[in-house]
C-alpha cells in the first residue's frame, strides 16, 4: 500500500471514529438535553441539525483530501475538528459534578477524535506539506 493510499486510510479512520462519538454524544444531547448544562440557546433541534452540518463538512474535507484540492480540504477539515472539540464546551457551563460519567466519556471521546482530525490535518499541511508535495514517499 502506497503512503498516499495509508495516509487517506488514516483520515478516514480518523473521521470515521469522530463521526461514531459525535453521532452516539449528540444523539444523548438530544434525548436528555435537559440534564446538559449547556446555554440556553441549544436546542434539541440545533444539536441534530449541527451535528448533520458538520458531519457533511467533514465527509467533504475527505472527498476534497482525495481529490488532491488541499486547501479546500483543510478548511473543511479543521472546520469539521470542531465538532468534536466543541463538546468540551460543555464544561463552561457546569461542574465536573454535574455531570455523569456517560456524559463525561461522551465529551472527552469527542474531544480525542476532533484532536485527532485536526492533527493529521495540520500535519498534512504544515509538516509533510502535501499541498506542496514535497513529502518523500517514504513519510506516513
Amino acid at each position: 500500500m502506497n503512503t498516499e493510499v495509508k495516509r487517506q486510510l488514516l483520515l478516514k479512520i480518523f473521521l470515521i471514529a469522530c463521526i461514531v462519538s459525535t453521532a452516539i454524544h449528540f444523539t444523548d444531547n438530544y434525548l436528555y438535553i435537559e440534564q446538559y448544562p449547556q446555554p440556553d440557546w441549544i436546542t434539541p433541534s440545533s444539536v441534530w441539525i449541527s451535528w448533520v452540518v458538520w458531519t457533511l463538512i467533514g465527509l467533504t474535507g475527505y472527498w476534497l483530501y482525495q481529490s488532491k484540492k488541499f486547501w479546500l480540504a483543510y478548511l473543511c477539515l479543521i472546520v469539521y475538528s470542531f465538532c468534536g472539540l466543541d463538546s468540551l464546551g460543555h464544561y463552561l457551563y457546569g461542574s465536573m459534578s454535574d455531570f455523569s460519567v456517560k456524559m463525561h466519556l461522551f465529551i472527552v471521546t469527542d474531544g480525542l477524535t476532533g484532536l485527532a482530525v485536526l492533527g493529521f490535518t495540520l500535519w498534512s499541511g504544515l509538516i509533510i506539506k502535501e499541498q506542496f508535495g514535497e513529502f518523500s514517499n517514504t513519510t506516513m
